[in-house]
């Protein structure tokens, strides 16, 4: 199966009433674990790369792997690029066989924010490929962007639906009171808010800073109409762990093979047990 983009997924997602999940993947052994993962349970999978990781290991060997891992699995795969902070960025990355673009204008002014989105999705769409958008900001650390908290980053419900208008988006990041990196208190996530935007806003709608929300709050997001969460430190977190528990019992290990297998299966069980999370397993 040829790499798709987020379009028809997010779209059933949404009117089903589950979410997809959106994996961001670093190197071969954890695209490998994500998408095995996936196929396991019968689930449409988002592969996502941040700046960083393009900026690491490059948009086409990234989009190389992806094509590879499409054309094994038949499940409905597609290579997205998260937080993409420049239109140059974009256009590399629609070049290099990207299905799905996001574009984070979320810390300009407002109509700069429009200006630039709108730009993307004219070319985007022209390339079949879907676009997400930010309006607010996630507090926290992603890659080498930091957002303080703050309420006035969380996301106003009729700009929302005015952004989605003006823009032409395919889907909407909201900010609702999640964190990029693991939670240090507890998690409190405004569900008036969410429920005011959903109501709103007529397309999917996308919740970074995922990883470590508990199980309870994520269930009532996507009962409110969240349809794609975003998973990144969970996955560093525990292919790290693993690692560092090979050499824990073996600081002499030297074989990659014997150090990355570990952590390649850490980060599948992860993924399945958000699959079974979201609701999305048996979907694809």
């Amino acid at each position: 199966m040829l790499l798709v983009n987020t379009k028809k997924m997010l779209e059933d997602a949404r009117k089903n009433k589950y979410a997809i999940g959106g994996f961001n993947i670093h190197n071969l052994e954890t695209l490998k674990a994500v998408v095995k993962a996936a196929y396991d349970m019968r689930a449409p999978l988002i592969l996502q790369t941040t700046p960083g990781t393009i900026n690491h290991a490059g948009e086409d060997y990234i989009a190389a792997m992806a094509r590879v891992a499409s054309e094994k699995y038949d499940i409905p795969i597609a290579l997205h690029l998260d937080h993409g902070n420049s239109f140059e960025l974009v256009m590399r990355c629609i070049k290099a066989g990207y299905t799905s673009v996001m574009i984070d204008g979320s810390m300009l002014p407002y109509e700069e924010n429009i200006a630039l989105t709108k730009k993307v999705v004219e070319v985007a769409h022209a390339a079949g490929v879907t676009v997400e958008a930010e309006l607010g900001n996630v507090v926290g650390v992603e890659d080498d962007l930091y957002v303080k908290e703050d309420i006035n980053a969380l996301t106003d419900p009729k700009m929302a639906a005015d952004f989605v208008e003006k823009t032409g988006i395919d889907s909407l990041a909201i900010a609702i009171g999640t964190a990029h990196g693991m939670y240090k208190g507890e998690v409190k996530l405004d569900f008036e808010r969410l429920r005011e935007i959903a109501n709103l806003v007529d397309i999917p709608l996308v919740l970074h800073g995922a990883s470590g929300v508990p199980d309870e709050l994520v269930k009532k997001a996507i009962e409110l109409g969240i349809c794609k969460l975003n998973i990144a430190t969970e996955l560093k977190m525990s292919f790290a762990n693993a690692i560092k528990e090979v050499f824990k019992n073996n600081p002499a290990e030297s074989d990659p093979r014997k150090f990355l297998a570990p952590g390649e299966k850490k980060i599948e069980e992860v993924v399945k047990e958000k699959i079974k999370l979201f609701g999305c397993g048996g979907r694809a």
